[in-house]
């Protein structure tokens, strides 16, 4: 069985972590096959990716056992060619990512999710940045994205003393967005990426664009961007659709356009 599993549904690019039996732990095979989940994803089929793990977990991070695999590709090929490709290409899908967390998202795992544009969890569900605890550093941009979401002081602490971070106490902090009972979570967040799909694409897809250029501009290089890209958004047919929607007292059906 393929350890990622993909399906388009409703304009929504499902892909599923698939080796549960490791609690969806990262080889090289899977890896790869997720860069080209993402590829596809780019079809204009699809306008909203959700992204999951097959049974009780989301993913443990990086299967040891292939680090330590003479034979295996070696820890600067496993951050050059499984995760930085990964976190690149989430980044720059043009198009909201949602990562459903089921179970457990430790190390690389945790990190994945985090980079993602909207991250839901499971109440069950919980966060460990693992690394410190095997004397590794926190890869797949967690030093850059943790920081950023919850301050340098608690994401340091989280870093360095390895505590597993149940998942309301991960929305209490400004983690995630939101956490939905075991029981009705598969049904709440593919909500989510369903509505995003019927949404403006574009103006989707500029929004995640500036949010990325404010962590590296000043207030007026926002503004200029924020003037460009805004331009470009009222030069959509989504936003045409939208203002005439609006006048007519009636709800917008938005194509992606």
């Amino acid at each position: 069985m393929s350890s990622i599993l993909f399906e388009i549904k409703s304009s929504v690019g499902i892909i599923t972590l698939n080796r549960p039996d490791k609690l969806n732990s990262f080889n090289r095979e899977m890896a790869l096959l997720l860069q080209d989940k993402l590829d596809e994803c780019q079809s204009k089929e699809v306008r909203c990716v959700y992204i999951t793990g097959a049974g009780k977990s989301f993913s443990a991070g990086q299967d040891l056992a292939e680090v330590v695999d003479p034979n295996g590709p070696g820890m600067a090929r496993i951050l050059s060619e499984h995760y930085n490709p990964i976190i690149e290409k989430i980044r720059k899908l043009e198009k909201p990512v949602v990562a459903a967390i089921n179970g457990v998202a430790a190390g690389a795992g945790a990190n994945i999710a985090l980079c993602c544009d909207i991250v839901v969890a499971s109440s069950s569900a919980s966060f460990i940045q693992a690394f410190s605890k095997i004397g590794l550093i926190p890869d797949s941009s967690g030093t850059f994205v943790l920081p950023r979401l919850i301050g340098w002081q608690k994401a340091s602490a989280l870093m360095m003393l390895g505590e597993k971070v149940p998942a309301e106490e991960a929305e209490r902090i400004g983690m995630i967005y939101k956490v939905f009972p075991d029981e009705t979570f598969a049904e709440n967040s593919m909500s989510i990426a369903s509505y995003l799909s019927q949404m403006p694409t574009k103006g989707l897809a500029y929004t995640k664009l500036l949010l990325g250029h404010s962590s590296r501009s000043s207030l007026e290089e926002q503004l200029q961007d924020e003037d460009i890209y805004q331009q470009r958004a009222a030069n959509t047919k989504d936003f045409q659709e939208g203002v005439k929607a609006f006048l007519e007292k009636r709800i917008p059906k938005f194509k992606g356009e």
